[in-house]
């Protein structure tokens, strides 16, 4: 047997100011954005992502709205490991991405926590070879 997670769903506020964060100050694909009347089917990634890619879905109910920015109640929720941490932190920092753990060595790999436009919190990670 052979799986593999397709999307991540994402609860944002509004599709059109979370598809400017993440292709803008993230520089993730919009890979699809098709309006199906009551919702979108709104499909980002990462470039070069194979597999996974986030599904942004607008809230449509009190307790969705509840959930903007805490939907792991605080933890790290999304982990975007990259081939140049460096680069990519450089990069996300002149964009005006929130940093708000400083860059460290582990013993996995390089790493900084920043946050998303709702608060969402994300590892940036260069895993050790």
């Amino acid at each position: 047997m052979q799986q593999s997670i397709g999307a991540m769903a994402l609860v944002v506020r509004n599709y059109d100011e979370a598809i400017e964060f993440y292709t803008q100050k993230l520089g993730f694909e919009l890979l699809e954005d098709t309006d199906q009347g009551h919702k979108r089917w709104v499909r980002v990634a990462p470039p070069g992502a194979r597999e996974c890619c986030l599904l942004l879905a607008q809230a449509s109910t009190p307790e969705q709205e509840r959930a903007i920015g805490n939907q792991t109640g605080g933890r790290v929720f999304l982990f975007l490991y990259t081939d140049d941490f460096w680069r990519d932190y450089n990069a996300y920092r002149e964009r005006g991405v929130e940093f708000i753990r400083e860059p460290s060595s582990a013993e996995y790999g390089t790493v900084a926590v920043f946050i998303d436009l709702y608060g969402n919190k994300w590892d940036l990670i260069e895993p050790h070879a």
